[in-house]
């Protein structure tokens, strides 16, 4: 919700009616009160899109100068042109110095990383966290979607100081962040920059209905590797989840294939189950009736007190002061 809160914001900024975009989105009043809740990627998304189009702005008022609707199709097209990865990215970066006042990005490469690190005009505030991650995920999802795979990020340090919502973040983004800094960067593995672009107008027609909002939140390619393993997890309860070797039997390929597509699309078996887990802790601890032990036990924690101390971690709260605050919410 602290992500949902900060979009809203910048709608309101904009003199924007709230009930009307979060009705659009499907996210009920009751979800908006509870600091806590979660609301889905799809959710999030839409929400995105549709503030984005209200707007008129796709960066949402965060420059000087509006990014107004139809530049990321724009900035799609002028991409497909590029035949790598390096060209994808060097062309995105170029679109956002053209369409965008106060940030603008450079690329450095070695044979170690692709650092690309984002100025702002003198005389300017350091933007906020929200808008360094609406710059970075424009771009990052679009050169993603070129190449069909995710691309790894590295480490990301930023200007700014550390938001409240940073575990979000991190998630949006990657754990190694680092704030108040010189300079704000990200850096990628450089495994993709010979990576041939495989879209084409044609894929770029149903790409582009449901673009940016479809990636906001994270990249994911729905016939990615990391896609097929999540849905193979999904389909069994967690104490029945089976290990790397074993899914990669159940996808019918070799397990040191299976690891080498999940690092090549930024993942891991271990990480694809982390994140399921944490949703569906989060989610099973809203039931009413349902003990923490129960919770527990059902997402996989052979001790209750792992699970206290993930539940911390992912939300910043306890089990019981997490149900508290969903219940004095659900009241308000």
């Amino acid at each position: 919700m602290s992500l949902v809160n900060e979009t809203l914001a910048l709608a309101r900024a904009g003199g924007l009616e709230i009930a009307p975009l979060t009705d659009a989105a499907g996210i009920a009043p009751a979800v908006l009160r509870a600091p806590e809740a979660r609301v889905s990627a799809a959710q999030y998304g839409q929400l995105w899109s549709g503030i984005a189009r209200a707007l008129d702005d796709e960066f949402f008022g965060q420059d000087s100068h509006a990014m107004k609707s139809g530049s990321f199709i724009a900035m799609t097209h002028s991409a497909l042109g590029a035949s790598t990865g390096r060209q994808a990215l060097q062309r995105a970066v170029r679109f956002m110095r053209l369409v965008l006042d106060d940030l603008a990005g450079e690329i450095d490469i070695d044979a170690t990383r692709v650092r690309v690190t984002l100025s702002h005009r003198a005389g300017k505030h350091t933007p906020s966290m929200f808008a360094y991650a609406t710059w970075f995920i424009l771009v990052y999802g679009l050169v993603c979607w070129l190449v069909g795979r995710r691309i790894p990020l590295l480490a990301a340090r930023f200007r700014c100081a550390q938001p409240d919502a940073v575990h979000e973040y991190q998630l949006m983004l990657c754990d190694d962040m680092t704030f108040d800094q010189p300079a704000t960067w990200f850096e990628f593995a450089p495994g993709f920059l010979e990576l041939p672009v495989i879209q084409t107008a044609s894929s770029a027609r149903a790409f582009l209905r449901n673009a940016p909002g479809n990636f906001v939140v994270k990249y994911r390619n729905p016939g990615s590797f990391a896609a097929r393993v999540r849905r193979a997890l999904r389909a069994l309860p967690v104490t029945a989840w089976p290990d790397a070797d074993a899914i990669a039997q159940r996808l019918n390929v070799a397990p040191a294939t299976l690891r080498r597509r999940l690092s090549q699309e930024g993942h891991s078996c271990q990480s694809i189950k982390d994140e399921l887990r944490r949703d569906l802790a989060i989610a099973a601890l809203q039931e009413p009736g349902r003990s923490v032990a129960d919770v527990a036990a059902a997402v996989g924690f052979a001790e209750p007190s792992a699970f206290h101390r993930a539940l911390r971690k992912w939300t910043g709260q306890r089990p019981t002061d997490f149900r508290a605050t969903r219940a004095r919410s659900s009241k308000g």
